[in-house]
């Protein structure tokens, strides 16, 4: 059974990269332990020239796995197939207390949604997306939801919202 599954969602610079980095934090203080899945745009890059593993995937390795004493890290061409489900990425996620993912607006589990001036819009996606559960504003004040709303800088209430919307035990 995959842990339990909470998405941080909104439009393009919206601030979802820095609410994600903040509740990981928060959940790690807190003693949780924390996969993220987060959906790239298409030519993402983790790995740079002059790299040894760039320069066996240049090769033509389809997949290089990187690993020492503190970490691993598993790289994979799909070359001509098509992108992984996110079904299909789970199960990389490993053993963990609460995956969080950023993006994948599409897939149904509880999400927060991000609003805030200078992002891409503030054009609501609650409407569009039921798994929306919450949204987290830089003007809450503003925000006329019949779901909770939070500011976006309230971290530990958002982190309290998700445990008990998700019914998390504590670690």
């Amino acid at each position: 059974m995959s842990p339990p599954l909470f998405g941080v969602v909104g439009w393009k610079n919206s601030g979802k990269t820095t609410l994600m980095a903040r509740l990981i934090h928060d959940f790690s203080q807190r003693g949780y332990e924390i996969s993220v899945i987060k959906h790239a745009h298409e030519k993402f890059e983790i790995d740079h020239p002059g790299r040894d593993s760039f320069k066996m995937r240049e090769a033509g390795a389809r997949q290089v796995m990187l690993s020492s004493p503190r970490r691993f890290a598993l790289m994979r061409e799909l070359g001509n197939a098509p992108e992984m489900t996110f079904e299909e990425l789970l199960p990389y996620a490993g053993p963990c207390d609460l995956i969080l993912v950023e993006g994948y607006k599409r897939e149904a589990y509880p999400k927060i949604e991000i609003r805030r001036d200078g992002a891409a819009s503030r054009a609501p996606l609650a409407a569009e997306f039921p798994e929306v559960v919450a949204i987290a504003s830089d003007k809450p004040e503003d925000e006329s939801e019949p779901l909770p709303v939070f500011h976006i800088d309230a971290t530990e209430r958002i982190v309290d919202f998700i445990i008990a919307t998700l019914g998390l035990k504590r670690p």
